[in-house]
């Protein structure tokens, strides 16, 4: 009997020093992560992109010194040198989409909105793709004004420039989904980049999980006086447009207006924030976009897909959508003296440490479903998904923007709570890797008694 104790001792001793092994080992590689991204590239990579003068989307597409087409040449070929660094690792191409002006008022003459975009495919789900994206163009107070200056240093050569170099330092390591480092084209006049590639993207029936759109991750100095390095914004809207009829009456009963996809990609991004950069305080705005307003994300909504806006905090509205000059006092125009480096560097490593975990972690759960209707325990099934050694049931107060509760319950299939009633809280179920790292958390899609 002794021998027996001995013998399961040494069994549970192992594997809580194996778990505790795998975890230290993806924290390991997230560190890194963090660590290997540049402030000094991005700063190039911005400035590069803002000496080009404009790069409005109706502007020149032959010099190779000014307009929207030397950009593109420009982070084309950035791309391919990052590819040619790690033996071809990246699927480098333009892709293309026409537009008219006719029924288009911020359109001006019929154009194509030709996007840059560099694949790192998974070894293991090569079909399940991960975006971050950055906006190409660029303009000043006249959306139409292809010929004055409109250098776009924060709006958006950061986001863009974040792109790039979190291609840069992903593409030395291997993940089992793919990535996809993006720059849109045609945002001022109405999202027609990600519009086109996102119809791209169904068209090749690709399997997108998650859109990281960094639109404006460079300024720190706000036109409210608050200047803060380390706030940021997460967007996102709270359920898809696309659900359906008897999706809307099942959140009417059990729950879910603020628990969509999107939403829960957003949370995601801000549990790996605070784990691994405590120092960065990531806020979740319950919004598609700032008021009224819009940005590249919301095409990949339209079709279905999670999609989030990762920003600044404190904008400066002098220095966006402005011709450069003086008033007053005041210095309008989005000038590359007002860009943050290091701050764009934090929130490309914010991109790069998620994007990275998402790309290692499983599958997350497709069918998960939710029981314990006037009973003192609740009661939660998934059907389990290839690469999870393991899965981790989440809970939190029905006012709670976070899932603040989690039990790791094993490789099973259903778990019970006791204790734990239905009518107080919210759940949901996330796939755990061998390697530590954990897919996005899923809200119940149905009900059992």
């Amino acid at each position: 009997m002794k021998i027996l104790c001995l013998l399961l001792l040494l069994m549970l001793s192992f594997a809580s020093f194996s778990q505790t092994s795998q975890r230290t080992l993806s924290d390991g590689k997230l560190y890194d992560i963090i660590n290997s991204v540049s402030s000094e590239r991005i700063e190039a990579d911005i400035t590069t992109l803002a000496n080009f003068g404009t790069r409005n989307t109706f502007s020149d597409t032959v010099s190779n010194t000014r307009g929207i087409g030397a950009a593109r040449r420009f982070i084309k070929n950035e791309f391919e040198t990052i590819s040619k660094d790690c033996n071809n690792c990246l699927n480098v191409f333009y892709q293309k989409y026409f537009v008219k002006a006719e029924g288009n008022d911020r359109v001006s003459q019929d154009t194509w909105i030709v996007n840059v975009a560099a694949v790192q495919k998974g070894s293991k789900y090569p079909n399940r793709y991960i975006i971050m994206s950055g906006d190409i163009d660029s303009r000043n107070s006249d959306g139409s004004d292809f010929t004055k200056d409109a250098p776009g240093a924060n709006d958006n050569a950061s986001g863009m420039a974040g792109a790039i170099e979190a291609a840069r330092v992903l593409s030395n390591y291997k993940f089992e989904s793919s990535i996809i480092y993006l720059g849109l084209s045609g945002e001022e006049q109405g999202l027609f980049g990600g519009k086109g590639f996102a119809d791209y993207a169904k068209a090749q029936d690709w399997e997108i999980i998650g859109v990281f759109n960094n639109d404006m991750i460079g300024n720190i100095k706000g036109v409210d006086g608050v200047i803060s390095n380390r706030d940021f914004r997460i967007f996102s809207e709270p359920v898809p447009p696309t659900e359906t009829e008897h999706e809307r009456q099942m959140r009417r009963f059990y729950g879910g207006e603020v628990d969509g996809i999107s939403r829960q990609l957003a949370r995601y991004v801000y549990k790996t924030t605070k784990t691994y950069m405590p120092e960065m305080n990531p806020m979740m705005i319950y919004r598609l976009d700032r008021f009224g307003r819009g940005g590249h994300h919301r095409p990949f909504n339209d079709l279905g897909w999670a999609g989030i806006r990762i920003m600044e905090a404190h904008e400066n509205y002098n220095q966006q959508h402005q011709d450069i000059r003086t008033e007053n006092g005041i210095e309008y125009g989005d000038k590359l003296k007002f860009v943050n480096f290091d701050y764009a560097a934090k929130l490309t490593a914010v991109n790069a440490i998620n994007l990275a975990s998402l790309a290692w972690a499983p599958p997350a759960p497709k069918n998960v479903a939710i029981g314990g209707v006037v009973e003192p325990s609740t009661k939660l099934k998934w059907d389990k998904v290839d690469g999870a050694i393991g899965y981790k049931i989440y809970w939190r107060d029905t006012t709670s923007p976070t899932w603040d509760h989690s039990r790791y319950v094993g490789n099973v299939s259903e778990f019970t709570l006791d204790g734990i009633v239905i009518d107080n809280y919210f759940f949901g179920v996330a796939a755990i890797g061998e390697n530590g790292f954990e897919s996005v958390v899923v809200f119940p899609n149905s009900v059992f008694r």
